[in-house]
């Protein structure tokens, strides 16, 4: 009797689940088991809407998406909405993380049609053909607030579709147009890049600067480590200290704010207010890679001892929750229990008994807490507080008091850990390693992904540990593997890094780069790419930065005269909106001043890694040679040559090229 009951009970299971249950993404995953007839993103299903004549209803998010979550659990798990869905649309989950090149083209199409960036969970509407007519960002089942209901949406786009068909038809044109007509690459031979473009720059980048609580923009406020880290170039270009200053002050700002995990490191998704106080909890593993880059930079310029406790504790807390096999997992939920924050937030109470518990008197612990703003009324949601430093007194006993929150919350089930190994986010930590002065760790990890990641000479773009990876590389694997391949050269100068990055780089040319313009993959699905840094850097920038070094680290000037036409070709975007593309503003300013290798025995260059290290010009490479002197290059010419290397970096610094 109890077999038959295990035997049916597993039965009405699997007529539960969906078509998802034999996918391997843990986004896709968390699906599997929604009443929604959920496909995957493929051919076959594309060809199933046509043939059955039913709208698409597209879906795309990722595992550790707060309002993807909300959305799962109040409309796709509400059997109403999926009985509309199931009965009138093909349903369709992608994964962003695992197709980035689609997700990147339906938000454009988005933008488009919103005049606004979009986010996730990311909602579009298309004809069985895959034309969009509609596009929104989170929906509830039912209208509130500002939004209306699925309830509402549905019922009207499948009336628009079906009985409405020629307004169905003109919107969709138009929608294909303007978004095709917006990635038409416009070459205009005249246009070239600006001669102030640093001063441009800052003065656009001043206008969105919050010089009260410091950082870009308003609420929700994201961190923009590329943007400061072009800022921190520019003073070194440029001896603009009000540059350095607006990027200290806002990277002192997030270190100390609630944006920081002020208990075990690591920083937040981004900001909810302008003050940086409470965050969107979620942890990603490209904002701590980009920002430890950042934080070195900053280290670098001024020996601020916060920012490189800042680094050491990232560092700290992404191996502690991210790494497996000298690797790391993409991302942490924010969410405990279907409850935003739960695992990082405190009340007044339990910490004060809690400290007095531990030996903390009465007054050192009110000390604390009003050190790390928990209050007994709260800052964030039903009296709890989320740990920011602010302008009170530090406890004497702070790294003990730290200790004691963290076994608190050691007491918690931490938030879901997305378990996907990816190519892209890993090389951008991992160039944040080097940047940080971390090699040995970094050198570990670039060849635990090489091993796992790069097969047979095909490179993969993630993989679930313990399982063969499926999906092929994207540029962004490419762009930011070549990088980190870059800067293991720079830290150890053994060949067999540069000669992968060459080899790496021109399979990158030929797969990415068609008809003047870099596509975000070698498939059926055209994706362009673009030089914004949203929401990471560009990988479209960092490609034709790759170039550039590579040239520089090969002589190859034939590839230094096509880097720098690549750029040019987008210099009419790079001059309009330096602020929207601070990397590849950063590229065109590498350009333009010019990049200076240093060439040395390896010997000599291993000796003087320090004082090289410690040059204030930014746009510095070394190379190996079996040469005694040292000499400074350019692309077109050797300015200085000397048995000493003081002598090569004094004309380094004295701009003498």
């Amino acid at each position: 009797m109890l077999k038959t009951i295990i035997f049916l009970g597993l039965i009405l299971m699997s007529t539960q689940a969906n078509q998802l249950k034999n996918e391997e993404s843990p986004y896709l995953l968390q699906h599997a088991n929604n009443p929604v007839n959920w496909y995957p993103w493929g051919e076959e299903i594309l060809e199933k809407a046509k043939r059955e004549n039913k709208i698409i209803f597209l879906s795309i998010g990722y595992s550790t998406c707060h309002w993807c979550h909300v959305m799962e659990h109040e409309s796709f798990e509400n059997e109403e909405i999926a009985t509309i869905l199931n009965r009138d649309f093909i349903n369709i989950k992608v994964d962003r993380e695992e197709y980035p090149n689609i997700d990147k083209h339906y938000q454009n199409v988005y933008k488009v049609m919103n005049q606004r960036a979009g986010g996730w969970p990311l909602t579009v509407i298309m004809t069985p053909e895959a034309k969009v007519f509609y596009t929104a960002t989170y929906l509830p089942p039912k209208a509130k607030s500002k939004y209306r209901g699925l309830d509402e949406i549905l019922p009207d786009m499948y009336d628009l579709y079906h009985n409405r068909k020629e307004l169905a038809t003109t919107m969709t044109y138009n929608i294909e147009r303007i978004t095709n007509k917006n990635a038409l690459l416009e070459e205009n031979a005249s246009v070239k890049l600006d001669e102030n473009l640093s001063h441009t720059f800052i003065a656009e980048l001043t206008k969105n600067y919050d010089a009260r609580y410091k950082g870009i923009g308003v609420q929700p406020k994201f961190p923009n480590a590329t943007s400061f880290d072009t800022l921190l170039d520019i003073s070194r270009l440029t001896l603009n200290f009000d540059a350095k200053t607006m990027a200290d002050d806002a990277l002192t700002a997030m270190a100390q704010g609630g944006i920081n995990d002020q208990i075990e490191g690591g920083f937040y998704r981004y900001s909810t207010d302008e003050e940086w106080r409470i965050p969107h909890f979620e942890k990603m593993l490209y904002t701590n890679a980009e920002l430890l880059e950042t934080y070195a930079n900053a280290y670098k310029m001024s020996g601020n001892k916060l920012f490189k406790q800042t680094m050491e504790e990232t560092i700290e807390n992404i191996y502690a929750r991210f790494e497996k096999d000298n690797l790391f997992y993409s991302a942490s939920d924010a969410d405990t229990d279907d409850k935003e924050g739960k695992y990082f937030v405190f009340k007044y109470e339990e910490i004060l008994k809690a400290l007095e518990k531990e030996g903390i008197s009465t007054e050192e612990a009110k000390i604390a807490l009003e050190y790390f703003d928990i209050t007994e009324e709260g800052n964030f949601e039903d009296e709890t507080s989320n740990p920011h430093i602010t302008n009170e007194p530090a406890p004497q006993n702070l790294s003990k008091i730290k200790k004691i929150l963290f076994n608190i919350r050691q007491e918690r089930s931490y938030p879901f850990v997305d378990y996907k190994v990816q190519t892209s986010w890993n090389a951008l930590f991992i160039n944040g390693l080097f940047k940080a002065g971390d090699h040995e760790k970094a050198l570990k990890s670039l060849e635990a992904l090489l091993e796992k990641l790069y097969l047979k000479e095909e490179l993969y773009h993630q993989m679930i540990m313990g399982k063969t990876p499926k999906v092929k590389g994207y540029l962004e694997d490419y762009a930011f593997l070549i990088a980190a391949l870059i800067e293991a050269y720079q830290v150890k100068f053994e060949p067999k890094y540069l000669d992968l990055a060459k080899k790496l780089n021109a399979q990158s040319i030929q797969k990415f780069y068609k008809e003047k313009q870099w596509h975000l993959s070698d498939d059926n699905f055209k994706a362009i790419a673009n030089l914004e840094d949203s929401p990471y850097r560009s990988a479209m920038a960092v490609s034709i930065e790759n170039i550039v070094k590579l040239a520089h680290l090969t002589d190859d000037y034939e590839a230094y005269e096509m880097a720098s036409n690549m750029l040019i070709l987008h210099a009419k975007t790079i001059n309009q909106a330096p602020n929207s593309t601070p990397y590849a503003t950063n590229v065109a300013l590498m350009l333009q001043k010019g990049v200076v290798i240093i060439k040395a025995s390896k010997e000599n260059l291993m000796a003087h890694k320090k004082e090289i290290e410690e040059l204030y010009y930014p746009y510095v490479l070394k190379k190996a040679v079996n040469e005694d002197d040292y000499s400074a290059c350019t692309m077109q010419k050797c300015f200085s040559t000397d048995t000493k290397i003081d002598k090569i970096l004094g004309d380094i610094e004295g701009r003498k090229f």
